[in-house]
């Protein structure tokens, strides 16, 4: 089970920090491969915003947050989380976070993710 939190109503140009706790997983073990955060907006497909290989720490991130966002995990906890800064009006939407099990070239095919949490919201707004 993964699950989120951090989200809710920030103003443009602030920043949140979304959390993803594991339960039932050993993040960074040998049975999952990387972890993603994507985000839906409203009318909108889901889009990949950032990932985390575990294996040497690889992050990739969607060019519409290269910058700005920042994802980083705490094994020990099985935690990992995702720090956004100056946000958008256009940032505004549905966080996910979910686990990969399995090596992929790519690290945004959501449907190569196995589980996924139940998602947070982000609004930006004034």
């Amino acid at each position: 089970q993964l699950v989120e939190s951090g989200g809710g109503l920030v103003q443009p140009g602030g920043s949140v920090r979304l959390s993803c706790a594991a339960s039932g997983f050993t993040l960074n073990s040998f049975d999952s491969y990387a972890l993603a955060w994507f985000r839906q907006a409203p009318g909108k497909e889901r889009e990949g915003v950032s990932s985390i290989r575990f294996s040497d720490g690889t992050k990739y991130y969607a060019d519409s947050v290269k910058g700005r966002v920042t994802i980083s995990g705490n094994y020990a906890k099985d935690t990992a989380h995702l720090e956004m800064n100056s946000l958008k009006p256009e940032d505004t939407a549905v966080y996910y976070c979910a686990l990969r099990t399995i090596y992929s070239d790519y690290p945004f095919f959501a449907y190569e993710y196995d589980y996924w949490g139940q998602g947070t919201q982000v609004t930006v707004s004034s």
